[in-house]
């Protein structure tokens, strides 16, 4: 239990100091938080993944904060987005899938 406390001060220090950075941002004129928010999802998904890389909630959220992200600085189309966006998740869950097969098989190798 005291890891899960430990992870949830980390992402909320993190998430505190986003949002205090942004309306400094916005308050100053040098970018409206309208399109910075994507940041927020940005700071959950990176402080979930530093305590857990492995983490499938984490990776989607930073997945999609990325994406709106991408649509409000940089003026791209979503759909072009997520024509490539299914690919790569396919690819990535593949390449974990592939991982946990050797390590499992190299943990029971090494147990004989």
């Amino acid at each position: 239990m005291a890891t899960r406390n430990k992870r949830n001060i980390l992402t909320g220090g993190m998430i505190l100091i986003t949002i205090g950075t942004l309306i400094i941002l916005h308050k100053t004129d040098v970018w409206e938080f309208s399109r910075s928010w994507p940041l927020l999802l940005i700071a959950i998904a990176a402080g979930t993944l530093i305590q857990r890389v492995k983490d499938l909630g984490g990776w989607i959220i930073g997945c999609v904060g990325v994406v709106f992200f991408l649509v409000e600085n940089v003026e791209m189309e979503i759909w072009k987005i997520v024509n490539l966006l299914l690919p790569i998740l396919l690819i990535l869950v593949g390449v974990q899938i592939i991982i946990k097969y050797f390590k499992k098989k190299t943990d029971d190798t090494d147990n004989p």
